[in-house]
Formats: structure tokens, sequence, C-alpha cells
């Protein structure tokens, strides 16, 4: 350990939204960190829409913007609010998303290390739900134009790692692969199956199934729909909550209608964030048939954390995190036909599935935040 290390650091990291107001993982994950972290050093947070004062141990908070504004506005905000940071005496700085980054690099001290965390390849992501070429292009200029003036990277799986090395140039020896964490005082096991269906007020005698996903065509729920069409001859008692708010609301509950699903699947709407954890001990198994981008899965961690089972698509950094424990929850392919067949298995018993007690020991012993936030840290105050 340097003597940087043992001694409290000045961290500023750069978010997007704030946690308990805007759901999200990117915002989770800023949310997460800046807490953890904030156990040993000192943490300055900005982000749009924080709150006047500053949350527990985090030592000051810079309110970029409100997220009800429109984009230049918001941008000009940014810049105007983000002058304050000359003034900063940094150890570190911590970016997690380019839209605001950029306005604020003129301002961030220099001779402080510059760490991205990549979350995902926004352009891209932009494009695969249908975005107009002129908007992606704007966003790939901003990610691009942000990345190049970095000292070093952290991406949450090696699948992003690839992306970020093949689609913006970023060379491997600054690229550090760190995975995400689960708060495991919150995602535990604390309530019976039974106790939290009653909590729910979910079905107790069938088999339940859980998405939490955003309604939004990569997601891959569509697939998962068509899939328990299939399911329900073999697993007629079967019963899906997918908990998420998007554009796809309609269509998705078109699908349902007209497969015949309404006794089968539910569509919940938002979930709020203090009945997550309630929902995924009251769940079987929780499954995310993602088809593109996936580049961790926070949602994976939660769920065990919780003690239920995840199946995933072989789909972007989610292997990565089931390979070592129950690769046999992977589906062969992000298609229906897949989705369904691995299923059928699972809940034939032909694939046997982890307790709930093995699932929990998972998600601590290698992803609890404590540790994760270490080797986070330690990333942040490497010189340059």
């Amino acid at each position: 350990m340097t003597e940087q290390d043992a001694q409290l650091a000045q961290i500023f990291c750069i978010g997007m939204g704030w946690f308990p107001n805007a759901p999200g993982g990117l915002n989770r994950y800023v949310y997460e960190l800046a807490h953890h972290l904030s156990l040993q050093d000192q943490i300055q947070l900005a982000a749009v829409g924080l709150p006047d004062t500053p949350e527990q141990n985090l030592s000051k908070f810079i309110n970029l913007s409100t997220a009800d504004r429109s984009l230049i506005p918001r941008l000009v905000e940014t810049w105007l609010n983000s002058r304050q940071c000359r003034t900063l005496d940094l150890d570190a700085v911590n970016l997690h998303f380019s839209l605001y980054s950029l306005p604020m690099l003129g301002h961030l001290p220099k001779d402080a290390p510059w760490t991205f965390t990549f979350h995902g390849p926004w352009a891209s992501e932009s494009l695969a739900e249908g975005d107009k070429a002129l908007g992606v292009r704007a966003k790939r200029w901003f990610e691009q134009y942000v990345y190049d003036r970095c000292d070093r990277f952290i991406v949450l799986s090696q699948a992003f790692g690839n992306i970020l090395h093949q689609d913006y140039q970023i060379s491997w020896d600054k690229i550090h692969v760190i995975p995400g964490g689960v708060d495991t005082n919150r995602f535990k096991i604390s309530l019976s199956r039974q106790d939290a269906r009653a909590q729910l007020n979910w079905p107790q005698d069938r088999v339940i199934l859980f998405s939490p996903r955003r309604l939004v065509k990569r997601m891959g729920l569509d697939r998962l729909i068509s899939a328990i069409a299939t399911l329900k001859i073999k697993v007629p008692d079967v019963w899906v909550a997918i908990a998420g708010k998007g554009p796809l609301r309609e269509v998705l509950a078109a699908q349902i209608t007209a497969l015949g699903l309404a006794d089968h699947i539910n569509l919940l709407g938002y979930l709020p964030d203090e009945q997550l954890p309630i929902a995924y001990q009251a769940s079987d198994l929780t499954v995310i048939p993602s088809q593109s981008l996936e580049g961790f899965g926070l949602i994976i961690l939660e769920s065990l954390a919780s003690g239920t089972p995840v199946m995933t698509t072989p789909v972007g950094g989610m292997p990565e995190i089931l390979q070592p424990f129950t690769p046999e929850l992977i589906t062969r392919t992000p298609k229906a036909e897949a989705i369904a067949h691995q299923l059928s298995l699972i809940l034939t018993e032909q694939i046997s599935m982890p307790s709930r007690e093995e699932c929990y020991d998972y998600a601590f012993n290698q992803f609890n935040w404590s540790k994760i936030a270490a080797q986070v840290r330690s990333t942040l105050l490497k010189s340059t």
C-alpha cells in the first residue's frame, strides 16, 4: 500500500443522476460506490438533480442542473456550475457519463488522474433503440472526445473492455476490469419465499419468474414472452412478473394478449425500490433475456444476494458472472427457443438450481461492495 493509499484521499465523482430519485444501473452504481468509498475517503459528487444537502458521509455535492431542463440549458448550467471545481484539491477524478463530463473538463484539475468508468457504449445503445442517426453521431462524438482525455478506464466486464478497445481505440494498458458490487446488507435473505409473496400479493401456489427490465428492444422481453407461450405447455402454472417502465409497454401488452398469456405474465410497471429485494425473494428464478449490449448485469448480483438463482442469455458480461457459479443457467443463444428450452430444463428439474444460501454466499464472497470498492479505490489513486 502506498502512502497515498493509507491516507484519506479527496475523490471527485461525476455521475448522471441521483439514484434515489432517478433509478437505473449507472445511477445505482455511482450512489453505492460513493457511499462505500466515503467510509475511508472524502468523496465529492457532481450530477444532475442532487439534493441540497450531501447525504451521510459524502462531503460535497455539486448540483449540475435539474433533470427537467431541456438538453442545451442543462449543459450550459453544467458548465457554469462546474466552475467551482477549479479550486478543488483532488487526488482522483472518476467520471461516469460523458454527456455531463464534457462541459466540466476545462474546470477539472489537471494534476489529479482522470479515470472514466465505462458503463456502456451510449451511442450504440441509442442506435439499438432506433434513435436518429444525427443523435447517435453526436453521442459518439461526446464519448470519444471525453475518452481521449482520460488517463485510464474501469470496465465492469471483459466484454465491455473489448468494446472500449475495439470501438473507441482505447489501449488495453489503460483498461482495468473490475466487476460491479452489490449491497449485501440490503440484498440478502431476510424473508421466506411465502412471506415475500404475501407482502407483494403474489400467487403462493405458482412457479414465479421475475424479470426487472426497462421495456426497450435490447432487453429481449418480447423473446421471453414468446418463450413463455411455449413453456406453459410443460409448466402450466408458470407466472412471470416483469417490472419496469419503457416505450414498449403497449407493444408487449398486445403480444401477451395475442398469445393468450394474460394469466401467465404480469407487467408490473415501476416497482418501488424498497420492494425490489422482496420481489427477488418471492421468485423462484430471475430471468434476464437481454439481446445485446449488456455490459455486466447488476440485477444478477442483487438476485443472487437475495437468494434467488438467475438464468441469462449469453450476452455481454453476464456469462462472466455466472460461468464460475452456474454455467448451466446460461442459455445457448439469445433466441426465444433457447430461452424456452433452458427454462423447461430448469423448471422440470432436469437442471438443478443452487440453494438460496449458495446464491447468497457466492454474491457475498465475490461481489460485496467492500471488496469491489477497495479495487476501484486502488485504481483511481494509481499514479499516472
